[in-house]
Formats: C-alpha cells, sequence, structure tokens
C-alpha cells in the first residue's frame, strides 16, 4: 500500500514540476529579450565574418567601436537602424550595413514591445601587422581629414552626376580631376572599391554592394558600370 500511495504522489509532484518549469518557460518567453539565433557567439561570429573593412579606415589603420541603435519587429527583422554613436567615418556605413544583416536572424518573445530600441557595438580593429605604430593622434588626425575631404567629394559627385544628366559645366572638369588626384581617386582606389563591392555581393547584400558601385560611377569611372547595368536596377 505505501509503495503504491508513493508512486501516485511520486508522479503528481513530477507532474507539478513538470508544469511549473513549463509555466516558467513561457513567462520568461513573453518577457524576455530578443536572442540572435544561436546566442552571444554566434552574433559575434556572424558580424566579424560579414565586416568589410572599409577603404579609408583601412588605409588609415584607424579603428574604433560603433554603436548602432534599432528596432526588432514581431518576426525579427531590423528596422529604423540609425547610428547611435559613431566616428563620422566609412566605419559608421558599415556598421549599420553589417547589423541590418543580422535582419531576420533573431528570435523575438510573444509580448515584446517591438518600440523597444537596442543598441549593437560593433568593434573594427585595424590590422596590427601593419598598424602597430600607430598613434592615437595619428589616427585622430586620419578621422579629422576623412571628415575635411567630404565637401571636395561631394563636389566631384555632384559634377558627375551632372555629367551624367548632360548637365554639367565641362569647363570646370580640369578643376574636378585635380580634385580626384587630391583625393586619391585612382584606379588602384577603384580596384579595392570592386573588390569591397565584390565581397558585400558575395554576401547576398546587394544593396551594399550597388551603393560601391555608384560611387564609383559618381566619382567618374566606368569600370563598375556593368554591375550597375545588370544587377541596380
Amino acid at each position: 500500500m505505501i509503495n503504491y500511495l508513493i508512486v501516485p504522489i511520486f508522479m503528481m509532484m513530477k507532474r507539478f514540476v513538470l508544469t511549473l518549469t513549463c509555466i516558467m518557460a513561457d513567462i520568461i518567453n513573453i518577457y524576455g529579450q530578443p536572442v540572435f539565433r544561436g546566442g552571444d557567439n554566434a552574433l559575434k561570429a556572424f558580424i566579424s565574418g560579414k565586416i568589410v573593412y572599409p577603404e579609408y579606415s583601412r588605409q588609415n589603420c584607424i579603428s574604433g567601436t560603433i554603436q548602432v541603435r534599432f528596432r526588432l519587429d514581431k518576426t525579427g527583422r531590423v528596422t529604423d537602424a540609425v547610428i547611435h554613436q559613431g566616428l563620422g567615418i566609412d566605419l559608421d556605413d558599415e556598421a549599420l550595413r553589417v547589423v541590418k544583416l543580422t535582419s531576420g536572424k533573431w528570435d523575438v518573445p510573444a509580448g515584446y514591445n517591438t518600440a523597444t530600441r537596442i543598441v549593437l557595438p560593433v568593434s573594427f580593429t585595424a590590422d596590427q601587422t601593419r598598424c602597430n605604430n600607430i598613434t592615437t593622434s595619428e589616427s585622430d588626425r586620419a578621422i579629422q581629414t576623412y571628415k575635411n575631404r567630404q565637401n571636395l567629394e561631394d563636389v566631384v559627385i555632384h559634377y558627375y552626376k551632372s555629367k551624367q544628366q548632360g548637365k554639367a559645366d565641362t569647363a570646370s572638369e580640369a578643376t574636378i580631376v585635380n580634385l580626384k588626384k587630391q583625393l586619391g581617386f585612382d584606379d588602384e582606389l577603384i580596384t579595392e572599391l570592386l573588390a569591397q563591392a565584390d565581397s558585400k555581393f558575395k554576401q547576398e547584400d546587394r544593396v551594399g554592394a550597388c551603393e560601391d558601385w555608384m560611387f564609383i560611377r559618381n566619382i567618374g569611372s566606368t569600370r563598375a558600370d556593368k554591375f550597375i547595368d545588370r544587377y541596380c536596377k
């Protein structure tokens, strides 16, 4: 009799524990936070594997951590992604790009408030075999130079966009060519940008690749035109 009574009681307790565990799991699921599929290590591996080090920062040995702010919808898609804290250079653009690539790879619990803003840091570390002698002040100067050259880049891009539309003042082209030399917009840079775009395209990031190809076109080169015509319509 004792054994008979103990078994049902034990089974009832076991069922209670299992039920309680399931309830607690549901509570955690409802009130928990989104999780990248595979966990934090998978997220770090995904981002580090997708980063295509931007050309200016690569050449100038610029490192840094960029914070990207975004929201997730109920299906785990990234929305409203913006730079929360950055350096104001090309690393910002790349951090934003790779965070957008995580879209659809998040598990979002039921009841999650999709208005919640998430801030994700994306770290960039320059090649130490080449950059270990670069000082902080040199890196800071390179960052400032990048910001200062934006106005000159805009002049070049505006000219070639106007030229594509048949509206450019071609008498000023010699000045534009000199600006391109000053900015380092040469065949070597274009080759590197093509390789950068190719890396993004292989990641199935057609938008990122097209941005690079369009930049090449908009600084007066035709070397990306075949890719634009095929993939960027």
